[in-house]
């Protein structure tokens, strides 16, 4: 095995990985001050125990969105 492929392999790998680390950083700063701004009154564990589907379908899109930046971070 050529050891430049394995080489390049590595660096393309750490820097997707720097990139999603970075990415995921980014995303979650930006929803904890939309949940500070926005959701002030609203306590999202409380609400989901309570079996309330509109917070419920909230917090899995966020899983979603967090997902999605992991995803596109590995393929780049």
């Amino acid at each position: 095995m050529e050891w430049d492929f394995v080489t390049a392999s590595l660096v393309n790998l750490a820097v997707n990985l720097s990139y999603t680390i970075l990415a995921l950083f980014v995303a979650v700063v930006a929803l904890v001050i939309i949940d500070k701004k926005l959701l002030k009154g609203v306590d999202i564990q409380k609400e989901l125990k309570e079996n309330n589907l509109a917070v419920s379908i909230f917090a899995s899109s966020i899983l979603i969105f967090v997902a999605l930046i992991i995803c596109f971070g590995m393929k780049a």
